[in-house]
């Protein structure tokens, strides 16, 4: 990557664990806030599934904070939405950390709690589909997914700040202090962390996609949400169900596992919470490699070995603190590896919306799916676990097998590399044929194919497809990146001639192709 990709990349990851920390440190407190927060006539496994209640809440407010924060990433800039999210994370989360509890003020303390926890959501479900979509368009030729797995990471830091501050509140304090006040700490320093993010996003560079996008005027003329739903309903679909994956990772195995280990298998506090310190560094590390490596070999060839490492995992984890609680570390380490599996989701949701509707498509499909399966996971989970101890690994394999299903739905985009195009571009035109769409005049009239391809080199997309006897528009842009479309829409098709560059497609110039005319 060049520097400035570097930088930029660097601090988009701080930031973007420095919020992710405001929003996951409710759960490592969970057991607190349940005593504090809530009748303490009610019976303790109650309290409990209530805090996970509230913890909830956020993924519920997700979908409209992010319907509405894309809305502006799409049409004013993807900088402007980044800088905004961390700041409505900030407040909230500092706001928490000042809170009264039900002791001092009764039922209000948890309908307050509640509404900061929605506003965290609301933040949260721009701040994730910005992050990916900002750092995918920066990214290098050939590096996209090596750029979203280094930011992904970064999100697991921030699950790492959480465990340890836990971990660290814990060996300072102890629980009697904690429940004293001391929990209020890591909340007020999760509002300061999320004021130095905001100074870390002024930094930032708005994308070159975004900037093209606005200086040749091909910003959506139409809603973006409109345009999602009405012309992309099924990378809509495949990315609600690869969000599937990302929940059951993060949520189940890294955030909920700690409690739920102690709940059902009576292992200490402490325990488990070196255990998931140690799984969340394994997951952040191989997030990495499993998204450098479908950079190299494609998003399906990395999938099944990453898919079942995860759910085999899990398992294991459940079982052996059952049975072998002294080898708690080594399979929670196991299990935090597979996690690196969730680093699939954003993979897949970035490279199938156009840019002009790409942060919309993103947020549209992650939030609703985080409302739908992470509002309702943790009470789900708490419920199962209740019923069977091993019942946490029964909802990670069937949450996984429901986010495998995306990998059937778009197998022509999952199928490409982001490759140089000389090499992929005739690979995929031989491939890829489809009905021949309506041509418009001046334009020769052969066999539509489609191609997928992302920022390859001008020059050598001039060359690959001179050896197919092909035209295209004359080049005066730096970059243009290949996105699968169906073809029998004939609003978005791509039509090119030979002479000119005015009928690249509706989406921008730096990636719009939905057919190529041989």
């Amino acid at each position: 990557m060049k520097p400035s990709e570097t930088r930029t990349l660097l601090l988009a990851s701080i930031g973007g664990a420095l919020e992710f920390y405001d929003f996951v440190i409710f759960v490592f407190f969970t057991s607190v806030i349940a005593r504090i927060f809530f009748p303490p006539y009610l019976p303790e496994w109650v309290r409990q599934v209530q805090s996970f209640g509230i913890f909830a809440a956020g993924y519920f407010a997700r979908p409209l904070g992010g319907i509405v924060l894309a809305h502006f990433g799409d049409t004013r800039g993807r900088k402007r939405v980044f800088t905004v999210s961390v700041l409505l994370m900030a407040l909230p989360t500092l706001t928490i950390g000042l809170l009264p509890t039900f002791a001092s003020v009764g039922i209000a303390a948890p309908l307050l709690l509640l509404l900061m926890r929605i506003v965290q959501g609301a933040a949260l479900g721009g701040e994730i589909p910005g992050a990916w979509v900002f750092v995918a368009e920066h990214a290098a030729n050939r590096k996209s997914g090596l750029a979203i797995g280094l930011l992904t990471s970064g999100l697991c830091t921030g699950l790492l700040l959480g465990s340890l501050t836990a971990i660290g509140l814990d060996l300072t304090f102890g629980s009697e202090l904690i429940l004293r006040g001391a929990w209020r700490i890591p909340f007020v320093l999760g509002g300061i962390f999320g004021f130095i993010a905001v100074l870390l996003r002024r930094c930032l560079a708005e994308t070159t996609v975004f900037q093209e996008m606005q200086k040749e005027g091909l910003l959506s003329q139409e809603l973006p949400l409109r345009v999602v739903i009405r012309d992309h309903p099924k990378a809509v679909l495949a990315s609600i169900l690869s969000t599937c994956i990302l929940v059951s990772g993060v949520v189940v195995v890294l955030l909920m596992t700690p409690t739920l280990l102690q709940k059902s298998f009576g292992i200490a506090a402490r325990e488990t919470q070196w255990a998931n310190l140690a799984a969340i560094v394994a997951g952040a590390i191989f997030i990495v490699l499993i998204a450098a490596a479908t950079d190299r070999f494609g998003i399906r060839r990395v999938a099944v070995p990453a898919l079942v490492l995860m759910v085999g995992s899990t398992y294991l984890l459940y079982l052996g603190a059952s049975q072998h609680p002294a080898l708690l570390v080594p399979l929670y380490v196991l299990a935090g590896a597979g996690t690196g599996a969730t680093v699939l989701a954003p993979l897949v949701m970035v490279r199938i919306f156009p840019p002009a509707v790409r942060f919309s498509g993103v947020s549209v499909s992650f939030n609703v799916a985080q409302a739908v399966f992470g509002g309702f996971t943790p009470l789900l989970v708490s419920w199962l676990a209740h019923l069977d101890p091993i019942g946490p690994a029964h909802y990670v394999a069937f949450t996984t097998a429901l986010g495998a299903l995306s990998l059937l739905l778009i197998p022509s985009l999952l199928n490409f590399r982001v490759v140089d195009g000389r090499r992929t571009l005739l690979k995929r035109l031989a491939k890829r044929e489809a009905e021949t769409p309506t041509i418009s005049s001046g334009i020769r009239k052969r066999r539509a194919v489609g191609a997928c391809v992302a920022e390859s080199r001008v020059p050598s997309l001039h060359r690959a497809l001179a050896r197919r006897d092909m035209t295209v528009p004359s080049g005066q842009f730096n970059k243009v990146a290949i996105s699968w479309y169906d073809s029998s829409a004939n609003s978005r098709s791509t039509m090119i001639s030979r002479n000119s560059s005015e009928s690249w497609c509706s989406a921008t110039r730096t990636c719009c192709f939905s057919s190529l005319f041989t």
